[in-house]
């Protein structure tokens, strides 16, 4: 069975690339640095389900993901969180974080209405994280969804 992506996380994401086991998303969500990784194993909820190299793997990937984002971003806290209660499919937010942002410092799940990125906001925040991921994601050519 090949590896298909929920319909909501399709929906609310933009595809950044590719790590070993994880696609890369961009949270659709403008108001906090957020991406999520998503294992490309079919069937997957949660991370004890995966096999003991795919948990290491997974861990590997949050870590390298958090620290670029964290060193790019000067985030002063990175929260990365495997919920899954509205999308049964495994996934992993990393999300940066700055004392004084919008939900500070409860957690950003329901505090605020998603905010969508404006103009050229999206275009450069994509760009910015793929400068901080360099060799760690691989990009495909137009891995982002047009408008």
């Amino acid at each position: 069975m090949s590896f298909l992506l929920h319909p909501r996380l399709d929906a609310d994401t933009v595809v950044l690339g590719e790590l070993p086991l994880c696609r890369v998303l961009l949270s659709l969500d403008g108001r906090y640095p957020w991406v999520v990784l998503v294992p490309r194993r079919e069937g997957i909820r949660e991370i004890h389900e995966l096999s003991t190299e795919d948990r290491a793997v997974l861990v590997e990937e949050c870590a390298a993901i958090s620290q670029a984002m964290q060193t790019t971003l000067s985030a002063d806290k990175m929260n990365v969180a495997a919920l899954g209660n509205m999308v049964p499919q495994l996934h992993v937010h990393v999300v940066a974080r700055y004392e004084g942002d919008d939900a500070w410092p409860g957690a950003i799940w329901g505090a605020h209405p998603p905010l969508s990125y404006l103009g050229e906001q999206r275009a450069a925040r994509i760009a910015q994280l793929r400068a901080a991921f360099g060799d760690i994601v691989a990009f495909e050519p137009g891995a982002e969804r047009p408008e």
